[in-house]
């Protein structure tokens, strides 16, 4: 799979290498489960700047992994989304809810150490 999958502390960071073929998304999603179950996680980073395009298969994905997280128990925050990509999610009108965002790892840590305490309001 073009994903690295790290636990730092209470959270999993998932780095995505390469574009996903629609298998190896479905696969990260039952992992990324399976982990927070195994670990304990508190929150998953998922860092998609190596993609150049998120599609409407990949947004949905997105969402779909950031609803079994939370059913899981866990909060989810996407970051490295690139300039260009970002203008194309708005301009094609994906749907993005509930998806968190923050511009890098470090933000995603400090939103999801607020989120875990209960304090972050609606998280962005």
């Amino acid at each position: 799979m073009s994903v690295a999958i790290l636990r730092q502390g209470d959270y999993l960071i998932a780095s995505v290498l390469a574009d996903l073929s629609d298998s190896e998304v479905v696969s990260l999603r039952h992992e990324l489960a399976e982990l927070v179950g195994r670990h304990r996680s508190r929150g998953i980073v998922i860092d998609v700047a190596a993609l150049d395009v998120i599609d409407s298969y990949v947004a949905r994905a997105l969402r779909s992994i950031v609803l079994t997280a939370r059913l899981r128990g866990a909060h989810t925050v996407i970051v490295g989304i690139q300039p260009d990509v970002a203008i194309a999610m708005v301009q094609f009108r994906l749907n993005l809810e509930p998806l968190r965002v923050a511009l890098d790892l470090d933000a995603a840590k400090d939103l999801l150490d607020r989120l875990t305490r209960g304090d972050a309001g609606d998280g962005r």
